[in-house]
This record gives C-alpha cells, structure tokens and sequence, in this order.
C-alpha cells in the first residue's frame, strides 16, 4: 500500500468523528424531507384560497370585493390539488432513495393524498349542487381541510415528526371551530390562522433534515 494515500483512516480521532458527523449531515439531507416543504404550499394555498373566499362571502352574506362566484372556490380547489401533489412528490422524493419500510412508507403516503383527494372530490361533487352556494362552499372547504389535517398528523405519526403533527391537530381544530362558526368566518379563521398561521410558524419550524444527535 501507498503510505502516502489520500484514502487512509485519519490518525487523529477528533477528524474521524468530524467525518462521520458530515457524512450524517448529508445522508440527512439527502433522506429526511424537510418539513417545511409540507407546510409552505398549504399555507400560500389557504390564505389565498379562503382569503378570496371570504372577500366574496363574507359573514352574513356580506360582500368585501365583487367577483364571480365560482372564483374563490376554484382557485381554493386548484391551490390544494397543488399543495397534495407537492406534498406528495416531496414524501416520495425524501425516501426514494431507500428501499424497504421508508420507501413504502413515502409511496402510501403520497398515495393516500391523492387517493383522499380524488374521493373527496368525486364525492362532494355529486351533492353539493343541492345546496345553497354559500353551504356548498363551506361543505367543500371544510372537508378537504380536514383531510389535509388528518394526513398531516398521519404523516407526524408515520416519521414521528412531532411539529408535523401539531400541524395536523391545529388544522384540525380551527377547521372545527370555523365549520361551527358558519360560512364567511369559517374562510376567516383558515385564512388568518390557517394559512397566515402555516406561514409564519415557518420561520420557526426545523427544517427536519438535521442528523441525528
């Protein structure tokens, strides 16, 4: 052997434990989704979404900003059809790399918010006609923000990711809370605390790529 190969073990233990830290660093960035991934496009989805939701059916059938009324849900629907597949490609992406458990994992994951999404859709679409727009409207954002918030715990649980799954239970709550409080204040409440909310807790949240301690 070469004495003077580059590839020899490191004599000093301090630059062996340096190494292995880089090497878990990257091995880190390379598998773990970064939760924020999962939170930036619901939230960007949400205040837009509700926000024009609310500034065409205020509380009490109040109208904010004139525009059609097909608008606010559409764009709403559209932006959370996005958010799904984003999340979706992002689980899959993070652990494509592995096989076994993880690699399933990632794959039934991504597949669940497709699959309860296009239920979702298929459903409500054949009975919300019958109900006045703004009941409609409420049926659809309420049912889809609680799948959103169902799957975001179910992703907590599935990485024990625990800031994900006081996501999911957030979600969940002001999403109760807003269907009780009726149409108008529903699109208020995930607007602000939702998707404004998702937004700012951002700027706190790990990005849950770091190695392991």
């Amino acid at each position: 052997m070469d004495p003077n190969n580059e590839e020899r073990p490191p004599a000093d233990p301090a630059e062996s434990l340096r190494l292995i830290r880089e090497q878990q660093v990257f091995a880190a960035r390379q598998l773990n989704p970064d939760l924020r991934t999962f939170i930036w496009p619901w939230g960007v989805a949400w205040l837009v979404g509700f926000g024009l939701e609310f500034l065409r059916f205020g509380p009490d059938g109040r109208v904010f900003v004139p525009m059609p009324t097909w608008l606010p849900l559409a764009v709403l629907l559209i932006l959370l059809a996005g958010a799904a597949v984003l999340t979706s490609v992002v689980s899959r992406r993070g652990y494509g790399q592995t096989a076994g458990d993880s690699a399933r994992r990632a794959g039934w994951y991504g597949a669940a918010w497709g699959l309860g999404y296009a239920t979702v859709a298929v459903t409500l679409s054949r009975v919300s006609n019958d109900l006045p727009i703004e009941q409609a409207n409420l049926l659809w954002a309420g049912v889809t923000t609680g799948v959103a918030g169902i799957l975001q715990m179910a992703g907590g649980a599935i990485w024990l990711a625990r800031n994900l799954f006081r996501l999911g239970i957030w979600i969940t709550v002001i999403n109760i809370v807003g269907v009780l409080a009726g149409p108008g204040w529903h699109a208020l409440i995930l607007g602000l605390l939702g998707g404004g909310g998702m937004l700012l807790a951002t700027a706190f949240v790990p990005s849950g790529r770091e190695a392991p301690e």
